[in-house]
């Protein structure tokens, strides 16, 4: 899976053409000595194992020469409301690659659009595919740590204590039934977190500065955010990689999903330049209704691509799961909400160049099967009595 890494470094150059955000320049020759360039480049990662299940080759792209006009140009190159993501570096020279887990997040300022059901339930399919995820609430509801199977406990430590300085996440991480699904609770305190982080210089870097840590032990890394546009969505949007946008097949779903965009470029333009939209979900959709299809359609004319093909239904055991403290693919193996869910990781994981660890073992299974003649059924005669 690929992700995006900013990084510093130099080139020293004499003369020559330097490619600069596709349109190459050319470098002056009047100065006899070296001269140093400050160059941003958007280094291309891959997840640790199990993702790395192939070689994969990196295929850089042009890099920029000047820091400040970097940052301008990869920000201004889009247009106002684009969701692409930023293109990758081009050097002479080999770059390494670092294992680095990437961090998704679930936002959307509405309420009831099925942040948490997405969240909980997303992180568990691709867990049960063999994806080493971690889950994080960031929602004061605590909402996510409940559906999980957690009871609310205002002893125990949570992300509020990491987000205050007050734990390290790695010693607030608990596991789940789930072998390869971990959760960093949450706590009512978070409430008060966007009062007291307010005065704070690093107010919208404190959950990135947290997670920085423990993102190399984890191939995916889920934020659950609250439904407000407040201090602690502001932390999400500055710590992830992507954005997934839960929202109902309505009108006043498409009011806030503008709104999310317009605070999604100034976020990139001030704190996240790397952010951008993985793709929008439409949840607890019923297509019977003239008005989810005009909504979807309308959705489809805008984000293309960023659509996802995958629609949650509408689905009692979804709703009932979180009562019994588990995620639907344990509640209910059977039913629309799981499979819904499980196509749900398996276009996440196809859209990024993943495939799970259960899919290559299902492929390994279907190619050891030794393969048979099919079955033809013999013709049986029939006998009448009493003429046969």
């Amino acid at each position: 899976m690929e992700m995006f890494h900013v990084e510093q470094t130099s080139i020293h150059l004499i003369s020559g053409s330097i490619p600069f955000w596709n349109h190459p320049q050319k470098i002056s020759k009047a100065s006899p000595k070296p001269r140093e360039f400050s160059t941003v480049c958007l280094f291309s990662t891959f997840f640790r194992p199990p993702f790395t299940h192939s070689s994969q080759t990196l295929i850089p792209q042009p890099v920029s020469l000047n820091s400040a006009a970097a940052a301008s140009i990869a920000f201004h190159s889009f247009a106002r409301f684009s969701t692409a993501q930023l293109p990758t570096c081009n050097l002479p020279f080999a770059l390494l690659l670092s294992p680095m887990g990437k961090i998704l997040g679930v936002v959307n300022q509405k309420g009831g659009v099925g942040k948490t059901t997405t969240a909980i339930n997303l992180a568990a399919c691709l867990a049960l595919e063999g994806i080493k995820v971690l889950l994080v609430d960031c929602d004061p509801q605590v909402n996510a740590t409940s559906g999980l199977g957690f009871q609310r406990d205002d002893n125990r430590h949570s992300i509020y204590d990491v987000l205050m300085g007050e734990a390290q996440a790695e010693q607030v991480i608990l596991p789940t039934e789930i072998g390869l699904l971990w959760m960093l609770p949450g706590s009512k305190n978070l409430t008060g977190a966007n009062i007291e982080l307010a005065g704070a210089n690093d107010r919208a870097l404190r959950l990135r500065n947290a997670l920085t840590p423990i993102q190399y032990g984890f191939d995916l890394i889920i934020l659950d955010c609250p439904p407000a546009l407040d201090l602690l969505t502001l932390n999400v949007l500055g710590a992830a990689d992507s954005l997934i946008v839960p929202m109902q097949a309505e009108y006043f779903a498409l009011e806030g999903i503008t709104e999310l965009i317009s605070t999604l470029e100034r976020v990139r333009a001030a704190v996240n330049p790397n952010v951008t939209i993985e793709g929008v979900l439409l949840t607890m959709y019923d297509d019977r209704t003239n008005l989810a299809q005009q909504v979807t359609d309308t959705l489809r004319e805008y984000f293309r691509d960023r659509l996802f093909q995958t629609v949650i239904p509408r689905n009692v055991r979804l709703a009932e799961a979180p009562s019994h403290g588990k995620p639907v693919a344990l509640y209910d193996p059977r039913s629309r909400g799981t499979e819904a869910y499980f196509e749900l990781a398996c276009e996440y994981l196809a859209r990024n160049g993943v495939e799970s660890p259960r899919s290559l073992a299902r492929k390994a299974e279907a190619v050891d099967q030794p393969t048979t003649a099919p079955n033809i059924p013999t013709r049986v005669k029939t006998r009448f009595w009493p003429y046969s």
